[in-house]
């Protein structure tokens, strides 16, 4: 839109104190007649636009002439910018740089920038989890139903849900949204959706009950884990559940956790080798001998 594009310059020439117009118009992607046409309407607001001619010249603001800067600090700014950058990692780019550019806008800022702190909430399959998000997110705004295949532990099937929020939770990304088929509230990952469909039928706003907003909730840690593992492993106890998660005796380091997902128990459990051994509960414990045995069958 045009409001964007000349707010977006109005940022660059105060960030700068010179600027050529084929800068602009590269930026943009527009022509230079178009760049010209900006100008002119940013002068026609009031804005003093200085242009100078020649090798050195290109447009600029007026000396002297300043925005009122002081709303947000320098710290304020950085905290933004990094949470700017990181959901950047995971949305269309050019709008991420526009509004850094609008915030890069006071000069204290400019610093932050280059603030220390990198987020990064894309994954190795980035491309297809922006064009997820990007399409729940004009679902959630339009009100439209989304249809995918979803494919999970007990297979796969189609489900059509009312999008509501999407969600970054437990180092995955969900989509809170009310099930049409189960005619309840769920939680789905977006790694297990695919073959996303924006549909034309709306719905009707529903209010989320706040036990759906609690996101441990649909935790609920109903399986009872007791494990021995080798003193080796504490770093990746700790990486998973901190330094209070275990016990440490001469037989090694004791677990007890709460799991919600089996088949992600004993994934994780056979993610050890040998460095763990299941105490309880007793079919965990079976079922991960049996499969090793059956790890081992397909190398004998």
């Amino acid at each position: 839109m045009k409001i964007d594009r000349l707010l977006a310059i109005l940022n660059i020439l105060l960030q700068n104190d010179r600027v050529k117009a084929p800068y602009l118009a590269e930026k943009f992607e527009v022509s230079r007649r178009t760049i010209s046409r900006d100008i002119d309407a940013l002068c026609l607001a009031g804005i003093p636009i200085v242009t100078y001619q020649g090798a050195n010249g290109g447009i600029s603001i007026a000396e002297g002439f300043k925005l009122d800067k002081s709303i947000l600090t320098a710290d304020e700014l950085s905290g933004i910018i990094s949470a700017i950058k990181g959901i950047g990692s995971v949305s269309e780019s050019a709008r991420i740089e526009r509004i850094l550019d609008k915030l890069g806008a006071n000069s204290e800022a400019v610093v932050s920038m280059y603030e220390p702190v990198v987020i990064d909430l894309a994954s190795h399959y980035r491309g297809h989890l922006t064009f997820k998000i990007e399409t729940i997110k004009q679902a959630i705004i339009e009100r439209r139903i989304i249809k995918f295949d979803y494919f999970y532990e007990k297979g796969e099937n189609k489900r059509c849900i009312e999008p509501y929020l999407i969600v970054f939770q437990w180092t995955s990304w969900y989509v809170l949204g009310f099930c049409l088929e189960r005619m309840d509230w769920r939680l789905f990952k977006l790694a297990r959706l695919w073959n996303l469909c924006l549909c034309d039928e709306k719905y009707i706003l529903r209010d989320i009950p706040p036990e759906k907003r609690d996101w441990n909730s649909h935790l609920t840690d109903d399986i009872k884990l007791v494990a021995l593992f080798d003193k080796s492993a504490k770093y990746q106890l700790i990486e998973s559940y901190g330094m209070d998660s275990y016990r440490e005796s001469a037989e090694g380091l004791r677990l007890e956790i709460g799991f919600t997902n089996k088949s992600y128990m004993i994934s994780w459990l056979l993610g050890f080798g040998d460095k763990v051994k299941v105490l309880e509960p007793f079919y965990i414990a079976e079922e991960v001998r049996e499969t090793a045995k059956n790890i081992l069958s397909i190398y004998s």
